[in-house]
């Protein structure tokens, strides 16, 4: 039922009506809905007849949202309609797709398949129909809803039931913050639809307390190792490699490593997936090596990897990290944050990443605070700030875009503390040029490109690459560059590693590993006011795709187990860095 606001009698209470309306997202006359219950009868709670089926109008990915506005004829005049958009052109325009992406965040709801392909996982957004959408928020709510996929149909509907016994006349309402019982989360999460200003809250991010870490270990199901000694082992020893990695076994000839089946007798386990028994193996076989670290998901987890890396000072964390918030557990924070950026006139442009899917998977960039609030609903989330003023790269077809770039660390001790790098490094590039606008371009503002089909994959190699932005930035020497790289890469390993485990990554003598770790440059100024190019470190991986590494250089991985393994660097492309 559509709802008219009454004429106040009174002219105070109008000045607070209109400072209240004022403050409304899109102040304007737009009609005020609600849903009623009209059978004269009411509805029963218990009745097996007082449970109902909502259709959904739109179901979507939010990278699909913005090209299905565009081209599904019909859509974007149904969607204005329903969130009171004034759209009365034919044709889609920019202006009304762009006010239903800002407005959609207030009617959307999500669910996700929990089975499938990586893809296939991720969360899918849905509009209810205009009844649906028109059931108002209520802490106290008279009826509950749930998403239900019917297979039979392979069709999504929303089930709504009264959660007492109503009476004809009587409004039906939902919890739009359903299961959220702290005030000042339920206050955060309700914020698209009732604005506020939650700037008393300190947006300094605490250290998670030690039961965070040990409820992270538990929940791994990681058990640590007994302390143990260092093996020695011969000098000529021909260790036994049991690896279930694929380019491990075709590019490793070293003749110190042979391939065994029988995981029972070899000396070094190099697994794909994750190992989680320490415990056993150190009491078992303690000499046995292998290609990981007890609680590496410190560094690896990106939710982890910014609360670590923030041991390395300063309240907004290190100068290498992007400000970054758990969207889970420091929501308050990151709304002050946002809000009093947004009050200084700061950009606000920021990238909402699941904690654990690689490859750009349901990561988007929005400067829409209700957009990040609602992403939470979805999967587990970190929001970071975008880099607004990136290190760009001239590419001649193209112009001027992001690029990032991929080093290959090796860990091989935590105490001491050894850490190399790989001398060859790899660049990314997005293939559209580069400007803050247009947010649901991928290839404008991802590099990631060789996961997506029909989409061009633009090659460099390093060698190729430093002259190029030499000649681009003189200024900026790639040695000095690649020193700050260096730099950065030691501090999260000084940091990551200083607490024992599960703070940090435990101090197992048989392990060893590979990582690659994901950055940028952006512009900044240093203390002493110059403009520098300061790495960001966005994302360190487990067990990273090599396929490239081991293409153009077949010595990769007898490098990489010479390193690791057998301590002989000579004749290795890696540096040492800590």
């Amino acid at each position: 039922m559509q709802v008219e606001e009454m004429e106040e009698e009174e002219e105070e209470a109008d000045e607070e009506m209109e400072e209240q309306w004022k403050k409304k997202p899109n102040p304007g006359n737009e009609p005020c809905f609600k849903v009623i219950v009209t059978n004269e009868n009411g509805l029963q709670a218990s009745s097996p007849n007082s449970i109902f089926l909502i259709d959904h109008a739109w179901t979507y990915r939010v990278e699909h949202a913005h090209q299905q506005l565009l081209h599904v004829p019909g859509l974007l005049h149904r969607m204005a309609n329903l969130m009171g958009i004034d759209f009365h052109g034919e044709i889609p325009d920019e202006g009304s797709i762009e006010q239903v992406l800002q407005e959609m965040w207030k009617y959307n709801q999500t669910y996700q398949l929990s089975q499938g392909t990586a893809e296939e996982k991720v969360p899918v957004w849905y509009i209810m129909d205009e009844f649906g959408s028109r059931i108002q928020h209520s802490d106290q709510p008279s009826f509950a809803t749930a998403p239900l996929f019917y297979m039979p149909q392979q069709i999504a509907y929303t089930l709504l039931w009264p959660l007492r016994d109503l009476e004809t006349g009587d409004e039906v309402t939902r919890d739009y913050a359903h299961g959220e019982t702290d005030r000042l989360i339920r206050k955060c999460v309700l914020l698209p639809w009732v604005p506020t200003e939650v700037l008393d809250i300190n947006c300094f991010t605490p250290e998670p307390s030690d039961e965070h870490y040990q409820a992270i270990l538990t929940e791994n199901k990681e058990k640590l190792p007994i302390a143990i000694k260092p093996s020695v082992y011969a000098e000529d020893k021909v260790f036994k490699v049991f690896t279930d990695v694929q380019q491990v076994l075709n590019n490793l000839t070293h003749p110190r490593f042979v391939f065994t089946d029988n995981e029972g007798e070899a000396d070094i386990l190099y697994n794909f997936s994750h190992f989680k028994d320490y415990r056993k193996l150190s009491e078992e076989r303690p000499q046995v090596m292998l290609n990981q670290f007890p609680c590496e998901n410190l560094l690896t987890v990106k939710d982890c990897l910014a609360s670590v890396s923030r041991r390395a000072g300063g309240p907004d964390g290190p100068r290498w990290l992007p400000r970054t918030f758990n969207l889970q557990t420091e929501l308050p924070q990151f709304i002050s944050y946002f809000q009093q950026r947004e009050r200084r006139g700061e950009d606000n442009h920021w990238i909402c990443k699941p904690w654990n899917l690689a490859r750009s998977l349901d990561t988007h960039i929005t400067n829409s605070l209700n957009n990040i609030i609602r992403h939470r609903e979805s999967s587990p989330k970190v929001v970071c700030k975008y880099i607004e003023n990136p290190v760009l790269f001239h590419r001649e077809d193209v112009g001027m875009v992001k690029f990032d770039i991929r080093y290959v660390v090796l860990l091989r001790s935590i105490k001491p503390l050894k850490l190399y790098v790989y001398d060859v490094f790899w660049l990314r590039f997005s293939n559209r040029a580069f400007s803050l606008d247009d947010l649901h371009d991928y290839e404008k503002h991802f590099t990631v490109m060789n996961y997506a089909p029909g989409v061009i994959l633009k090659q460099v190699h390093c060698e190729e690459f430093i002259p190029l932005f030499e000649k681009q930035y003189p200024e900026y020497p790639w040695t000095t560059v690649q020193a700050d790289i260096f730099k950065a890469f030691a501090e999260l390993f000084q940091v990551a590693s200083a607490k024992p485990a599960p703070l940090g990554i435990c101090d197992y003598p048989s392990s060893r590993a590979i990582y690659a770790i994901d950055l940028m440059l952006k512009w900044d100024t240093s203390r002493d006011g110059k403009r520098i190019m300061q790495p960001q470190i966005l994302e360190v991986n487990f067990n990273p795709d090599c396929d490239r590494a081991c293409k153009y250089h077949p010595t990769f991985f007898n490098d990489v187990f010479s390193t690791l393994f057998l301590d002989e660097l000579d004749n290795c492309c890696v540096t040492c860095i800590v």
